[in-house]
């Protein structure tokens, strides 16, 4: 039975990119699912583009994820170096031999030369593309350039006529025509590898036995093909996922919203949500449910039944798997999620009492059922911290319907009686709730006109929890306070 290998391989050029992401949570799916092999691979030979310090932010982001390696950078294993800048006597070895095999030549055409080529293809209406003219140099004569210390670089030696079909898992045979390839650059003038020749060189060593990658890897896809069967390897198999599009079927672009896995994370969506959601997005599980855990997703995760129909990224649905997973944290855990939230609040006061763990676990856990993200706990949750409210503000939000500013004021010199003959030993929910709300239906009150000037009054928000809620968490004396300070 074959043993299945799997690699994520990004390139340290900037920030996870969210489809990057969805392609490490198939490779990985595929892997778990078949019991493989998942490995890491950094692919940093585009010197141009590299970053430096994106490769450890690369690491930091793979490892909030919670997606575990087997093998790669740090870890070890059978296939290394797993860096691409550290195999380049790797590639020296199998460039010497594809050129040894005839499926590659030296090209000296110079920068200029190449711009000129393309500016009359332009003129001409014709695809620019490499037009082969170091394609036929003979033997000798390539020597002899080389030796003159001529700069060159590797192509790859591409069929003239007839067509290549290339298999990918989703889609079966893709054809394409010969006429239309290029002979594109395997290895650069520094020589440096392609992206197009370390990424073979490098499956076939490792032993991937498929490859995971997007949908607009696609016209490339040919140009793989040939180089495996130039050198005589076995291909292995490709799957290629379905773009992924934002709700108006345009690319993901920063213009348009966040890209990158790190703004998700640092906007407080939570791993088990991001896993989820990016797992739908080109794959539907059998079955109307679509609440997953990762364990889930490794025990029914089957890559034939991902879609060739670009993916919609749904925000909305994003922030709904998000709301549930938060719901399901231990209130514990929710805590430590939230503190790096809840920063600018506890910088608001100096009270030892709402900086306390005691204090920040019950504001959390009154806003657990209400949070899309935990980054919305700072805001919802200010005015607990705050030691007076603004007083202005919470006038203007005191009329109620058909109730008066004045007329709440009037009420809430009721409330006050009510709530202080609460003994604080017994300041909760239900006492609050019981000692105010027995008094309003027994004399028959409008309700709302007295409990929404009271939670305006503890709050200065127009949505906040319940008015008992709060009490309980700010404790009878703020509470009293707050509600007072309107009355006078």
């Amino acid at each position: 039975m074959e043993k299945i290998r799997t690699r994520f391989a990004p390139s340290p050029t900037g920030f996870l990119h969210i489809g990057n992401f969805r392609t490490a949570l198939f490779a990985y799916l595929i892997a778990r699912a078949e019991h493989g092999t998942l490995a890491l691979r950094i692919e940093d030979t585009d010197e141009k583009r590299y970053v430096g310090e994106a490769e450890e932010a690369l690491f930091r982001i793979l490892d909030w994820s919670g997606l575990k390696f087997d093998e790669g950078p740090g870890i070890g294993g059978e296939y290394g170096p797993y860096v691409q800048s550290q195999r380049q006597a790797i590639y020296d070895k199998y460039r010497d031999e594809i050129l040894a095999k005839g499926g590659a030549y030296h090209c000296f055409c110079s920068p200029e030369r190449l711009e000129k080529m393309r500016a009359e293809q332009q003129a001409n209406k014709q695809a620019p593309r490499y037009d082969r003219h170091c394609r036929d140099l003979y033997p000798e004569e390539v020597e002899e350039r080389i030796k003159a210390g001529e700069k060159y670089v590797i192509r790859q030696k591409m069929p003239l006529d007839g067509e290549v079909v290339a298999h990918d898992e989703l889609r079966g045979d893709i054809k394409f025509q010969a006429s239309e390839l290029e002979d594109h650059v395997l290895i650069k003038s520094s020589g440096m590898p392609t992206y197009q020749f370390a990424v073979v060189v490098d499956d076939h060593l490792m032993e991937i036995t498929h490859v995971v990658r997007g949908e607009d890897w696609i016209p490339s896809f040919p140009k793989n093909i040939l180089l495996y069967k130039s050198f005589g390897w076995d291909v292995p198999k490709f799957v290629h996922p379905p773009l992924i599009l934002n709700k108006g079927g345009g690319k993901l672009s920063k213009r348009q919203g966040d890209v990158a896995v790190e703004d998700y994370r640092d906007k407080g969506y939570l791993t088990e949500a991001l896993i989820n959601f990016c797992a739908l997005l080109g794959w539907h599980p059998k079955g109307d449910n679509e609440i997953l855990t990762l364990k889930e997703l490794e025990e029914t995760f089957d890559y034939k039944n991902i879609g060739t129909s670009p993916a919609v990224f749904d925000i909305d649905k994003l922030d709904y798997f998000n709301g549930y997973y938060i719901r399901q944290k231990p209130l514990g855990e929710l805590v430590e999620l939230c503190r790096p939230f809840l920063e600018k609040n506890l910088a608001l006061t100096d009270n030892p009492r709402k900086q306390s763990k005691d204090f920040i676990t019950k504001v959390v856990e009154l806003e657990q059922e209400r949070l899309k993200k935990l980054s919305e706990i700072g805001e919802l949750t200010r005015f607990f911290f705050v030691d007076k409210l603004d007083a202005a503000k919470v006038l203007l939000l005191l009329p109620w319907k058909k109730l008066t500013a004045e007329q709440a004021r009037e009420n809430l010199k009721l409330i006050v009686g009510l709530m202080e003959k609460i003994p604080e030993v017994n300041w909760t929910n239900d006492s609050l709730e019981e000692g105010i709300m027995d008094y309003l239906k027994k004399n028959e009150l409008r309700v709302g006109e007295y409990l929404w000037p009271m939670r305006v009054a503890l709050t200065g928000e127009k949505a906040s929890p319940g008015p008992f809620d709060v009490a309980e968490v700010l404790g009878k004396a703020e509470s009293l306070e707050r509600i007072k300070a309107l009355t006078i």
